[in-house]
């Protein structure tokens, strides 16, 4: 089989990259030093995370000249993510240090005042508008696909300027702002979005650059909404996953986090609704643009023990082209033979099985207490910070278990609160979101307004806001919570807990902002599936990313 060479350092998941190539029928060969870089005839640069952090490891592994000698060369090139962003001159992220300096121009962070930072999910990568071309494809790029992208910085577009330098640029659009999302000249491809995590629209821009396939004749003619520029409405479908009472790993869900069987002929069983690779392909199938499994019995000695969750994001990364987020076990640990290991250590090993994010709990809370009992002051030691330090914010999910606690006014607490629309048993119109741990199971003295903005501060990508009232309800979202959360940070929000039918997707985002949904039940047990909640948001006029089969 033809071969494709990869370089060979800390770039986040790389997994899909690998499984992605394979798929179309290429081989993964690595670089693993600068003497490697000439052997390679197709060259790929993947990277996830700080800017500085990256380019300053390619100059200390002297990779800085080699890999321009081999675009000089006219050598196969392709760039992705901080990939894209080395060929310029530098970024706003780390203005120390210096890029390639390959393309001029210099990335700058998004506007956080008007939407949420970093930019995540699924946007375009238009070249028709820009450079008079209806009909022509850019490496397998078409106007009516979307890519996921996930960044905070990004060079602005300046129409005319790249391509009166023989650059053919394609580009997404997020808020008032127009950036770059790929370019190419020559032997160069680079993609600010992640290809591998597209699904068939990122794996045909892959192909193409791995046949030098640089333009094509589009399909069709675009129609609207598919072809609206912007970034879409993310559907997410989650999998609590744990162990059966026989040690097998199942996903399962229950109410208020009960998950066992409430059927005494049931032996209060684990709730086994399937198979946990099996389901995320088929929500895969449907649409779904990103995987959740949250792994809620952590894990049976150490996380570095666990092989079948580990093998479980191997085998879903090799089929399933959208995002896979994992939680649980994520902290600082000690195996069972005395080892020590760091959250970052844990996070990479969950990185290379297929991850792209991590979703970190318990910990979370208890590094928050710590950052108010401390003054608000960083310790630089907490696992969010670990790991957003080394792979970049948008690799850390904090998942908040937050419930509601009544009081008859805002003066009865000291915690920030919410004058409610749905009063409490006794007729408490105020309440404030107590955080939990332990699964809920735990309450402490610390609310969702006070969580969220110190794991923000920490350096958390995303939040993902479940609620415990709602939990298994199937009744809609807990709106006032969304709403609240989503007022009090600048970082994108993801909304849990409670939906049931498709509408309860169609309100948070009409009526929170929310920047994305997750379902769990209402998928497992085949009440709806993901399309059919796609379908109903985009007949309600909400831009939702079509799913393609061809590549």
């Amino acid at each position: 089989m033809p071969t494709v060479h990869l370089l060979d350092y800390v770039a986040g998941n790389v997994r899909s990259l690998v499984n992605a190539i394979e798929k179309l029928g290429y081989t993964v060969e690595w670089i693993k030093s600068p003497a490697d870089v000439p052997k390679a005839e197709k060259l790929i640069l993947p990277g996830v995370g700080h800017f500085g952090h990256c380019l300053s490891q390619f100059a200390k592994a002297d990779y800085t000249q080699a890999i321009c000698d081999h675009i000089k060369s006219g050598k196969p090139f392709m760039g992705i993510c901080v990939g894209l962003q080395a060929l310029f001159e530098s970024s706003e992220e780390d203005p120390a240090v210096h890029g390639f300096k390959l393309i001029p121009g210099k990335l700058k962070k998004f506007n956080d005042q008007d939407k949420s930072v970093p930019h995540i999910g699924w946007n375009s990568a238009n070249t028709s508008s820009k450079e008079g071309v209806t009909n022509e494809s850019l490496y397998g790029l078409r106007p009516d696909s979307k890519y996921y992208y996930v960044h905070s910085y990004a060079v602005p577009y300046q129409e005319g300027v790249f391509e009166k330098l023989g650059w053919s640029v394609a580009t997404a659009r997020y808020g008032d702002e127009e950036f770059v999302g790929a370019i190419a000249k020559d032997n160069v491809l680079a993609t600010q979005f992640h290809p591998e995590k597209s699904g068939a629209a990122g794996l045909r821009v892959i192909k193409a650059f791995l046949t030098g396939q640089k333009s094509a004749s589009l399909p069709s003619t675009p129609s609207a909404p598919d072809s609206q520029e912007g970034l879409t409405r993310r559907i997410i479908a989650c999998l609590d996953v744990r162990t059966n009472d026989q040690g097998d790993l199942v996903v399962t869900k229950g109410d208020q986090y009960d998950v066992r069987e409430k059927d005494p002929s049931s032996g209060n069983a684990v709730r086994n609704l399937g198979k946990p690779v099996d389901m995320a392909q088929k929500y895969y199938e449907q649409g779904a643009d990103e995987v959740t499994f949250l792994n809620i019995t952590s894990f049976r000695n150490c996380p570095v023990a666990d092989t079948p969750m580990l093998e479980i994001l191997r085998q879903t990364s090799k089929t399933v082209f959208v995002p896979l987020t994992i939680g649980g076990g994520i902290r600082d640990t000690t195996d069972v033979d005395g080892t020590s290991y760091s959250a970052l250590d844990i996070a990479t090993l969950y990185f290379k099985s297929g991850a792209d994010k991590v979703s970190i709990g318990s910990d979370a809370v208890t590094a928050a207490e710590e950052y108010f009992q401390n003054g608000k002051k960083l310790s630089g030691k907490t696992a969010i910070e670990q790991i957003s330090g080394a792979y970049g914010n948008q690799a850390v999910v904090v998942s908040v278990d937050p419930k509601r606690v009544y009081v008859a006014s805002a003066d009865d607490t000291p915690h920030h609160t919410i004058h409610t629309a749905f009063p409490g048993p006794n007729g408490e119109e105020h309440v404030w979101y107590q955080c939990t741990i332990k699964g809920g199971r735990e309450g402490r003295d610390i609310d969702v307004r006070q969580l969220t903005q110190a794991v923000e501060a920490m350096g958390c990508g995303e939040i993902l806001l479940n609620c415990i009232d709602k939990d298994g309800s199937n009744s809609g979202f807990d709106l006032e919570l969304v709403r609240d959360v989503k007022a009090g940070v600048g970082v994108p929000v993801i909304a849990s807990s409670g939906a049931g039918v498709p509408d309860h997707f169609g309100e948070v985002f009409q009526k929170t902002g929310v920047d994305a949904a997750l379902g769990a039940g209402m998928f497992h047990r085949g009440e709806y599936t993901v399309k059919q909640v796609k379908d109903y948001m985009r007949s309600q006029g909400f831009l939702v990313r079509k799913f393609e089969e061809d590549v």
